[in-house]
């Protein structure tokens, strides 16, 4: 696949694709830019973004990972001792994942957040933004149904950190839309260009198919979980026969083989008995899905392969943890 095919595979939306396209015809040097609380262990959401990470550094991007400890603060997350201390263990979690350190900068927002040019910039955005917007902005990131003054300030530094980092492209899941929809509006407002950003899809919940899969609710998978666990969360998941389930439900098997295995493996390959056909090869997500609908492929048999590919995909983040803590 070409350049622009890397940048924006499996991506839901790019604003602009005019500017996307411009930046895939010349890569070199461009940099580009994701954001995370630090609130955890990394979980498959995390994940799905360091996989467009990866994607990103192969098609000749630098990569920056914000890690948002002011921001962690502002959304009620712990004290910044604690902030720190998770932010330390989950750059390493990335770094397992498959994230190229030599290509990567891991920035903390705290180390440019409190500069007075930073702060005056702040205060021109909150000149510029109804507190109705900001809010709207927040609506899907935020802890707590209670909204405060801290978390309508939030959606606006956000903004203000992809001028700040220098970077040309910022990523984030379809839930930090409306923040770079605000940022395209507020910041030609201080003087700053409106940034080009790229959004990944959200993945159900892995029981019900509903939603979106969450780290504090429904079943979710994280660098935690075991071998065990994972073949247990897999097995459990909610998968029928067919890529378009009715109603507003999704497939999260079939997501997750798209989003998170094929991304990371040339071909996958899924055991079966010879009494049942043998092994099926695979090296590309349609021909999976399709042999799923047609019956080719059993829904267990499925969860088998995927729950061995995730473990693959999340053994070194989970071996790192354990070496971080003992």
């Amino acid at each position: 696949m070409d350049t622009y095919e890397l940048v924006t595979r499996n991506a839901a939306e790019v604003v602009t694709e005019e500017e996307v396209r411009a930046l895939a015809d010349d890569p070199e040097g461009k940099r580009v830019y994701v954001g995370y609380e630090p609130s955890g262990v990394l979980h498959i959401g995390h994940l799905l973004g360091a996989n467009k990470l990866i994607d990103l550094q192969e098609a000749g991007f630098d990569v920056v990972v914000l890690l948002a400890d002011v921001h962690a603060y502002l959304n009620d997350k712990g004290s910044f001792d604690e902030i720190e201390e998770i932010a330390e263990r989950m750059r390493e979690q990335f770094l397992a994942y498959g994230l190229d350190e030599e290509s990567t900068e891991f920035v903390y927002g705290s180390s440019f957040q409190f500069d007075e040019d930073y702060v005056l910039d702040l205060h021109g955005l909150e000149l510029e933004t109804t507190l109705s917007r900001a809010e709207r902005a927040m609506s899907e990131i935020k802890s707590g149904d209670s909204v405060k003054v801290s978390q309508a300030v939030y959606p606006l530094m956000q903004a203000l950190d992809i001028e700040y980092l220098d970077v040309d492209l910022a990523v984030g899941g379809m839930e930090q839309r409306k923040v770079h929809m605000l940022a395209r509006d507020v910041l030609p407002s201080v003087g700053y260009d409106a940034p080009t950003s790229l959004h990944t899809p959200l993945i159900a919940d892995l029981e019900s198919g509903e939603g979106k899969m969450s780290s504090s609710s429904g079943v979710n998978i994280s660098m935690e979980d075991s071998t065990e666990d994972i073949a247990e969360k897999v097995n459990s998941a909610f998968c029928p026969p067919t890529r378009d389930p009715e109603g507003d439900l999704e497939n999260p098997v079939l997501q997750v083989f798209e989003y998170h295995v094929f991304p990371r493996f040339d071909e996958v390959v899924v055991e079966r008995p010879d009494e049942y056909g043998g092994d099926l090869a695979y090296d590309d997500y349609e021909a999976l899905a399709a042999d799923l609908e047609s019956g080719e492929l059993h829904p267990a048999d499925a969860k088998g392969a995927l729950a061995d590919y995730l473990d693959e995909l999340i053994a070194p983040g989970r071996e790192r943890l354990r070496e971080l803590r003992s």
